[in-house]
């Protein structure tokens, strides 16, 4: 006689919320990078291209969306659960991301979650995971609702330090605009409006094509001519603020993987790129090999690192804490503490200090980091040139970034926010200082 629903043995769990729950761990409790989690899996790599999806999406939500999902079990459970359930925390946050996020079918999503539990160290608890998620589905629209979303989705020193530096209500968009999921840009070597009318993709100001769903980047067309380049609107403006640099010697420090580089080798730049890893340099001669692109790539340290020649200009795109691609990226919101900005900008000082040594006098030094944290963009710089760097500001005008006046701190700097451009799916936050040596 068949078994009745109620006595039926859990199914078996998806590889795909497998590898997610693995995933999760490794992002929120060792602090990895959440393409670096997924990569270290074989299991991951021995999926097919639509489970790959599906648990790169279940982890982007659960990150995404963090803190209402935390908010959600905390409302429902009797009591808290101990530190040494995490994983079953875990398995419950994926099974509320598809509840509440996703669309997924109740009983896919309890079910799923109930042969997790069931597999694991917690098998004891698959009655508690199997009855919170059930109240889940069916109180969960009502739990949204009276959630501030932007605030519980931030962490408590991000909305400090962006409130302090922003204004809360500027903070609030930030924080708002790292919901979404954002779209897609492409730098292109030539003809940007005959491409967006092929991809058909919106052509933003500056020449970068905007795609909402793009896919799978590497079946669209163009992709094996190397035609163009994945990099956020935000993250080209760096490069075109060295101006014309056809015929130019250009040090780029940080290069990998590899969007700026293939910026100013396009325009006819003779590119020094360094980096210090051999594996974002390995990326960064995939991607000018697909491209059909070249430079000089060297692996090194800016902070040690001298050229033999100085060279006409440097484009310093310093390692930094990155919050600024958090729309991109939601497991930064998750990973990164306030005193990984203390020792990131320590580091910052040291190599802009090496990056204007690099340079002719009369040359240009753009410094640029894709962090929203002051302590990395304008305190920096206002530091350096206190200090008495042999440099000078070089205020930025509108017309040189797409005439967007809002992204133009009153110093001259630019400040992108991933609030700009919410219309069409805002960009990533940047800030850069361009800079002359003056002897």
């Amino acid at each position: 006689m068949p078994p009745t629903r109620k006595s039926r043995p859990p199914a078996p769990p998806s590889a795909s919320r497998a590898v997610a729950l693995s995933a999760l761990d490794a992002v929120l409790r060792k602090g990895r990078h959440l393409a670096e989690a997924l990569d270290r899996q074989a299991a991951f790599a021995a999926m097919t291209g639509r489970d790959r999806a599906f648990a790169r999406l279940l982890l982007l939500t659960t990150l995404r969306r963090l803190g209402q999902i935390d908010s959600a079990i905390d409302g429902l459970l009797e009591k808290p659960l101990p530190a040494r359930r995490a994983p079953v925390r875990d398995i419950l946050r994926l099974g509320a991301a598809q509840l509440l996020f996703l669309g997924t079918p109740a009983h896919a999503a309890v079910d799923g979650a109930v042969a997790l539990t069931a597999k694991s160290r917690h098998a004891a608890l698959k009655g508690l995971v199997n009855a919170l998620l059930r109240r889940l589905a069916t109180q969960g629209a009502a739990l949204l609702g009276k959630q501030d979303a932007a605030r519980l989705n931030c962490s408590d020193w991000l909305w400090q330090s962006w409130s302090d530096c922003y204004g809360e209500q500027c903070c609030r968009a930030i924080a708002g605009a790292h919901l979404a999921e954002p779209p897609t840009d492409l730098s292109v070597k030539q003809a940007a409006p005959a491409w967006a009318a092929r991809l058909g993709a919106e052509l933003m100001a500056g020449g970068t094509l905007r795609l909402q769903r793009a896919g799978a980047v590497e079946a669209l067309d163009g992709y094996e001519e190397g035609a163009w380049w994945v990099q956020d609107i935000a993250a080209a403006l760096p490069a075109v603020l060295l101006g014309t640099v056809a015929g130019q010697h250009i040090i780029e420090i940080g290069a990998a993987p590899g969007g700026k580089t293939a910026q100013l080798a396009s325009a006819g730049a003779h590119v020094r790129a360094l980096d210090r890893s051999p594996a974002r340099l390995a990326r960064l001669r995939h991607n000018l090999d697909r491209l059909g692109l070249t430079a000089e790539i060297i692996e090194a340290d800016g902070e040690t690192w001298r050229p033999k020649d100085l060279a006409d200009a440097v484009l310093l795109d310093a390692p930094c804490s990155a919050t600024g691609t958090i729309r991109r990226h939601p497991d930064i919101m998750w990973r990164r503490q306030a005193k990984d900005v203390t020792a990131l900008a320590a580091r910052q000082a040291r190599l802009l200090e090496a990056a204007l040594e690099m340079v002719k006098p009369g040359g240009l030094l753009v410094y640029a980091v894709c962090s929203l944290e002051p302590a990395e963009g304008p305190w920096r710089i206002e530091k350096f040139l206190a200090s008495g760097a042999a440099a000078e500001r070089v205020a930025i005008a509108a017309s040189e970034v797409g005439g967007r006046a809002e992204a133009l701190t009153p110093a001259g700097d630019l400040r992108t926010l991933p609030c700009h451009l919410a219309e069409s799916g805002g960009m990533d936050g940047f800030y850069a200082a361009r800079l002359r040596r003056t002897f």
